[in-house]
């Protein structure tokens, strides 16, 4: 169902593409400092919906990768002339996606996780330490949700309220290593360095 509401609101995601491109842009000036993502050379953005942050990543010089499962999403990232040079594939974050073990520096995935229920979040987490060579970021809510979040989640029928809850135990079993930088009132990154 929740593929479904996303292929069905794509267009309206496409609406907000420039806020998104200059929030990732903010934020990425926030935790370069502390993460060195400079210091990488190739991202993968699993779950990058209509690719606001590759397009940020790509005007930074990485080598950007975009994975998303709804082509409505991928669609509208692509159409975008700044985004030639950024890579959209179509394939699940729940699955195993098309690319060689450790083929990326970075693997991060955008207010993805708090969408999917337990099992599929670890799924995702597995999946992501499989491709990442140095950094996992769950880039994603946290627990100083508002109203307009606890409706949105709702109705896109995700598991917001439990991952807050497990979010930090279910990395911290997948991971060596989890740390945590708050991005913003709402938002916070969960840096995990895979085994």
């Amino acid at each position: 169902m929740v593929a479904g509401v996303f292929a069905t609101i794509a267009p309206v995601y496409g609406l907000f593409y420039g806020h998104q491109k200059r929030h990732f842009g903010a934020v990425l000036d926030r935790v370069d400092a502390d993460l060195g993502l400079s210091a990488y050379k190739s991202v993968i953005d699993v779950g990058c919906g209509t690719g606001a942050l590759c397009s940020v990543l790509n005007q930074r010089g990485f080598a950007v990768t975009g994975v998303d499962a709804v082509q409505g999403m991928l669609n509208v990232g692509a159409r975008k002339p700044e985004n030639r040079g950024i890579e959209f594939v179509q394939a699940s974050a729940t699955g195993r996606m098309p690319f060689e073990n450790k083929s990326f520096d970075v693997a991060i995935a955008t207010h993805v996780a708090h969408g999917l229920k337990g099992p599929e979040r670890r799924l995702l987490y597995a999946e992501m330490a499989r491709i990442a060579r140095h950094l996992v970021i769950i880039a994603d809510y946290n627990e100083n949700r508002s109203a307009l979040t606890n409706i949105v989640e709702w109705f896109e029928g995700g598991d917001y309220f439990n991952f807050i809850k497990q979010v930090k135990g279910e990395l911290g079993e997948m991971f060596g290593e989890v740390r945590t930088i708050q991005v913003d009132v709402r938002a916070t990154w969960y840096v995990c360095v895979p085994h």
